[in-house]
């Protein structure tokens, strides 16, 4: 199979693929519940790592690889890569001509309030490199132009889209849904967005949504498909990454965002993403990382 993506899988994203080499990273605009983000790497670029959302995205160019529930994974040009919330994998480059990927970030309550009305849990797909090529398609409608914001009523299409997509891969029943408290999950997630970059106590969120500690964990768990801590981490690591981006300074950013110092913050950045903050800083910052890999505007239309 060619290690490019083929132009007329997907109509205007064949410029995408045309970069020359280097390592990048292009970050879009976010949307609440949302990231994306686009890359460029020759070689291992991540080290183990996991997320607290689902990761799913599209090689573009190149050998992607992966280990992943453990076996090493591969992706080729225009094949879907499916990696749930809290599994850890690294990644990079399969061959020595590098790679091109798109992925997208998405919270597992985008996907969950989706399924309310079934009444089923989150999609669980047990093979995390799939060929879809009308999944690649509902991907990279959102992943096609970087540089743009997400619609919200693009973004409503695009969740039960994605939703369904994911569906058609699952191979074991899903458990039901039951029960979950969502007024006082979301109540909770709202008040930890807040107060991100400081300690939050568990007295406070009891207050906040009139839940006992434990019993709130496992809604939280339910709704959000992680911990209130670890999901109060996420969102002060998450605010610390969109710094280092604008560059600036690592040190400063752990004081911002409630690290007890430098160290403190690349350890659990490291955790989080796979690279230190400094090599995201490298990657993030390169003026013609932008140009590289961001998809121009004017390209897409040709």
């Amino acid at each position: 199979m060619s290690q490019d993506l083929h132009p007329q899988v997907f109509e205007g994203l064949e410029r995408l693929c045309a970069a020359p080499s280097g390592n990048g990273i292009l970050t879009a605009p976010a949307f609440p519940g949302i990231e994306r983000i686009g890359a460029q790497f020759s070689g291992n670029a991540f080290e183990p790592h996991r997320h607290d959302t689902y990761a799913l995205g599209v090689t573009l160019k190149g050998v992607q690889t992966f280990r992943y529930r453990g076996e090493r994974r591969f992706s080729l040009p225009g094949q879907v890569i499916v990696l749930h919330p809290d599994e850890e994998h690294d990644g990079g480059a399969g061959t020595e001509d590098g790679l091109q990927y798109r992925m997208l970030y998405l919270e597992p309550s985008l996907l969950l309030e989706c399924l309310e009305a079934d009444g089923v849990g989150l999609p669980f797909v047990d093979e995390p490199v799939i060929g879809d090529p009308a999944l690649a398609a509902v991907l990279l409608a959102a992943l096609g132009e970087l540089d743009r914001e997400l619609d919200e009523l693009f973004v409503d299409d695009f969740v039960s889209r994605v939703t369904g997509g994911l569906s058609r891969h699952v191979r074991l029943p899903r458990r039901p849904l039951g029960g979950v408290a969502w007024r006082q999950a979301r109540a909770a997630r709202d008040y930890l967005e807040a107060h991100a970059t400081r300690a939050v106590r568990s007295g406070e969120l009891e207050a906040v949504t009139g839940l006992d500690r434990f019993a709130l964990s496992r809604h939280f768990r339910a709704a959000f498909a992680t911990s209130p801590h670890r999901y109060l981490l996420m969102r002060r690591l998450q605010q610390a990454r969109a710094m280092i981006g604008a560059g600036e300074g690592i040190s400063d950013v752990a004081a911002a965002t409630g690290f007890a110092d430098q160290s403190h913050l690349n350890r659990h950045f490291k955790k989080a993403y796979g690279m230190t903050p400094g090599q995201w800083a490298t990657l993030a910052h390169k003026p013609e990382n932008r140009k590289r890999i961001s998809g121009l505007r004017a390209d897409s239309k040709r």
